[in-house]
């Protein structure tokens, strides 16, 4: 199945570069460009595309604001965000309006086509730098765990929790799995469980949840 790709960014030649590099991968399709997030909104509402490449800083309308837009609107579209600096200061901001991953601009070829194969394929993608700053802010964040996130923890089974904290700390299904010592199938089971009970859109989401509620203790 071809993954339709719409790439929002201000600069002419950052989009033509990524259209030329996905539209040479395997099962990739770059169907659109915007230049800036309104752009953005509207083409993914347009085009229906799998997975939309996510530039923060743009004018009219940032990446932040334009992700918010796009997960509100229940899409099935997923945002990966690309940023030129690891240390992106709104990189938290993006991953909490709903953004499912992001990468570096500087990230290869192969790099952004496994990417973009990754959160179409409803996984979380967070380069390794990135993660980093992320810890950081989480860090910053009261002690307190929010009210309306620590209670929602209790709709969760102890299994469905344990396996919350694993994919907050970047394990993927089958690390999960071993070491749980159960079938991936299963793990993947209880991932859907967890989305669901939570209200959350994906891997990425549940993440952050799992911060939020002091479930994983940054550092």
């Amino acid at each position: 199945m071809t993954i339709r790709v719409v790439i929002a960014d201000d600069q002419m030649m950052v989009r033509e570069g990524f259209s030329v590099l996905l539209n040479a991968m395997p099962e990739i399709e770059v169907v659109g460009e915007a230049v800036n997030g309104r752009e953005a909104v509207a083409r993914v509402a347009e085009l229906r595309p799998d997975v939309i490449l996510m530039d923060i800083r743009m004018p009219e309308m940032n990446g932040i604001d334009a992700t918010r837009e796009i997960v509100a609107a229940d899409t099935d579209a997923k945002v990966l965000v690309l940023t030129t600096f690891d240390l992106d200061e709104y990189v938290y901001q993006a991953l909490r309006a709903g953004a499912s991953g992001f990468l570096l601009k500087d990230a290869s070829a192969r790099r952004l086509a496994d990417g973009v194969r990754v959160v179409a394929a409803g996984e979380a993608l967070l380069a390794p730098s990135v993660t980093r700053r992320l810890i950081t802010e989480f860090s910053r964040l009261s002690d307190t765990p929010r009210a309306p996130t620590s209670a929602r923890v209790g709709d969760l089974t102890e299994r469905e929790t344990e396996v919350l904290v694993l994919i907050a700390q970047g394990l993927s299904n089958g690390e999960i799995a071993e070491h749980l010592v159960v079938a991936e199938s299963t793990i993947k089971t209880h991932v859907s469980r967890v989305l669901v009970k939570l209200g959350l859109r994906d891997r990425t989401q549940a993440a952050v949840f799992a911060y939020e509620a002091r479930l994983v203790t940054p550092g």
